[in-house]
């Protein structure tokens, strides 16, 4: 029931598209911008994502495109009822978490990364050098597991100050300090890992938490 109500709630959410063509992707638009494709029986589909927001009010937007003109724009996250599905679209801090194709039967796949953008050339990668692709991506997950760790450590030390806490536990004592460049060193990996990890739409709940 709460799936179903989230699902029109996206659905009210979208609003026709002004006819526009689809802009096409520059090369300085690879962390600014995502395009996702979908040949379906009746069309040709594309989604656009800036992830800086638009211009004029900074609200991050899907945009639908239908046989390369705009037909619908709708705030995230989004759900574009088609003949005989729907897209549905999510975005999170590091890019895009979800992008897929939702058929009648409830069955998904994801959408087609245009090959310009990150999402494409990480596809790309998959593809191409399957090994390395496998260990690229096992490195992400580390990193972020590692971050979620260490900063779930290093939370115990400002909990211990507050006064319930305090009267109920005392003082405790954190298990890990660590020194102002490792920490600089854990955001930035782990910034990295997720933002590798939404390359590829894999981006979970842990991934904001780590961040």
């Amino acid at each position: 029931m709460t799936q179903g109500w989230r699902q029109r709630r996206a659905e009210r959410r979208a609003r026709p598209g002004d006819g526009r063509p689809l802009p096409r992707f520059r090369w300085w638009q690879q962390l600014s911008r995502s395009v996702f494709l979908l040949d379906a029986p009746d069309a040709h589909y594309a989604v656009d994502v800036r992830h800086w927001g638009d211009g004029h009010d900074g609200e991050v937007r899907a945009r639908l495109y239908r046989d390369g003109l705009q037909h619908a724009v709708s705030k995230l996250p989004a759900r574009f009822p088609l003949d005989g599905g729907a897209i549905e679209v999510a975005a999170g801090g590091f890019g895009m978490k979800r992008c897929h194709y939702v058929a009648p039967d409830g069955s998904e796949r994801v959408l087609t990364p245009h090959p310009a953008s990150a999402e494409g050339r990480r596809a790309r990668l998959e593809r191409t050098r399957p090994g390395l692709s496998r260990s690229i991506a096992v490195v992400a997950t580390i990193l972020v597991l590692v971050g979620v760790t260490l900063g779930l450590l290093q939370l115990i030390d400002p909990i211990s100050q507050i006064p319930p806490v305090r009267e109920a536990f005392g003082e405790l004592e954190p298990p890990l300090r660590l020194p102002l460049w490792a920490n600089i060193s854990l955001g930035v990996g782990t910034a990295l890992g997720s933002m590798e990890r939404a390359l590829r739409l894999r981006s979970t709940w842990l991934d904001s938490l780590a961040n």
